[in-house]
């Protein structure tokens, strides 16, 4: 077969940013708005990551100009620093609370294990749910001892198909000649990096009154992990009123949460309680953007479908992330950041080497902030000429467009620190005061000259506000 990785892409931050302009169907001109300024790499990875996620931290503060454009008439130029965009693709890892990184769990069982034949599978357990999926499927208690030994049993293929088909969530490590040969793979090669899609009919509806592009814009978000929070907490970076909802008895996050959780509200519904539904759809009738990240149908059965949304709601944006696509043999898979790097050949080493993911979580990152274009890009839409709208991409896509910019050689990685250095971070961070204490997190990165990006809310425990708008 053809190598689908045989052209590499655009190799510069304002040719990548060029094609997401095209992608969205918005004037070449547009970018013409944008000032990059450096270049990577800028930490040790293969991968070049800070090409692609400097250009689409820029095409958010593009489209975020846009929608003030429309709302004031105004212009106003956007500027990105590619260093700053590196360390937004590790936005979680800066985080601290009262001045300390929050603590990490001593027994954690999410990791790589050796299989039988001596290659590696990752097992993600993060989550109560998928970890006691997959020591179901291993036989196996919940210390690293004992699952390394029921890991051992196993080859790779089998026990990544049991594990999905247990609903737990792990990856078999691919080198990337083996992903490429997957059905899943090359039905990822030929989707869209992402979709803006006009899924219904609604009159045009400008956008609400205020002194920041997304005033007064209400997001509902539905998402969990990194991706899916990450592109409501950057809509509400530009003024939006974020309300997450999540169940009481899921699993959450941990500390990251608070990291993604910075400018918006949190609250609790239970979907399978009659009146908490009631409160959900009368939430859904009074939004503007309905964000998810759950797989593909996954939501249908509970009413919340792209289409059942538009009709509740006419001239919604309903946006939704999925690990695989939303076409493909795994569509249905569970599947996160390093679930996809095991799977997709990015942590593969080489042969008899222990894998690694890479320093930063670009594929979730780079996924959340395409998230954030789109959704700005069908407000826009709506704001012009009407209509309900559905905005898609996946965490498969993301790692697809980083491996599209080619690999960087040796040379040009091996030797870079692993931080930026003290007083660069330093000028990166912000700070504010929390229920949970005083928090230390990444500033916005993206700049703009009339509307300054920042939050306004600070982050709280989930649960922590009513079930409502402010």
């Amino acid at each position: 077969m053809d190598d689908i990785y045989a052209t590499a892409g655009p190799r510069t931050a304002e040719a990548s940013l060029a094609k997401l302009v095209e992608l969205a169907g918005l004037p070449a001109s547009a970018a013409q708005s944008v000032d990059i300024d450096g270049h990577g790499p800028v930490f040790p990875t293969r991968y070049d990551v800070v090409t692609p996620g400097t250009a689409v931290l820029a095409a958010t503060g593009l489209a975020a100009a846009d929608l003030w454009k429309i709302k004031s008439g105004k212009q106003q130029r956007v500027r990105v620093n590619a260093r700053a965009a590196a360390a937004a693709l590790r936005s979680s890892r800066y985080l601290k609370i009262n001045g300390e990184r929050p603590a990490q769990d001593p027994e954690k069982i999410t990791g790589f294990y050796q299989l039988r034949n001596g290659r590696w599978m990752y097992l993600h357990c993060n989550f109560f749910n998928l970890r006691d999926a997959n020591l179901s499927v291993l036989g196996a208690p919940a210390k690293r001892d004992a699952v390394a030994a029921a890991v051992a049993k196993w080859d790779g293929v089998e026990l990544e198909n049991a594990i999905f088909e247990a609903g737990g969530a792990g990856g078999f490590v691919r080198s990337e000649a083996e992903w490429r040969v997957l059905p899943q793979a090359q039905t990822v090669a030929k989707l869209p990096l992402f979709e803006v899609i006009r899924i219904g009919d609604a009159p045009p509806r400008p956008l609400p009154a205020g002194e920041r592009p997304l005033s007064n814009v209400r997001v509902l978000d539905l998402t969990r992990v990194l991706a899916g929070p990450t592109c409501a907490r950057t809509l509400a970076e530009h003024g939006a009123d974020v309300l997450r909802i999540t169940r009481e008895d899921l699993a959450d996050s941990g500390p990251s949460d608070f990291d993604t959780g910075i400018g918006k509200l949190s609250a609790h519904l239970d979907l399978r309680n009659a009146p908490e539904a009631a409160a959900m759809r009368e939430l859904i009738r009074t939004c503007d953007v309905f964000s998810q990240s759950y797989r593909p149908g996954a939501l249908a059965g509970r009413g919340l479908s792209p289409e059942a949304i538009a009709g509740m709601r006419p001239g919604v944006v309903y946006v939704t992330l999925s690990a695989w696509g939303h076409e493909g043999p795994w569509r249905g898979r569970r599947g996160y950041d390093t679930v996809v790097q095991s799977a997709n050949g990015m942590a593969y080493q080489g042969e008899g080497q222990r894998p690694a993911f890479m320093p930063v979580s670009a594929q979730d990152y780079i996924a959340g902030y395409l998230l954030a274009y789109g959704a700005m890009i069908a407000l826009a839409r709506r704001a012009r000429e009407g209509g309900s709208w559905l905005v898609r991409t996946s965490l498969a896509s993301a790692g697809h467009w980083i491996r599209e910019h080619g690999l960087l050689e040796p040379a040009q990685y091996s030797q870079l620190p692993a931080e930026l250095p003290a007083d660069e971070l330093q000028s990166l961070l912000a700070h504010h005061d929390s229920p949970i204490g005083r928090l230390t997190h990444l500033a916005p990165v993206v700049q703009m000259s009339e509307t300054p990006p920042r939050w306004t809310r600070p982050a709280v425990p989930r649960g922590h506000h009513r079930p409502a708008w402010p």
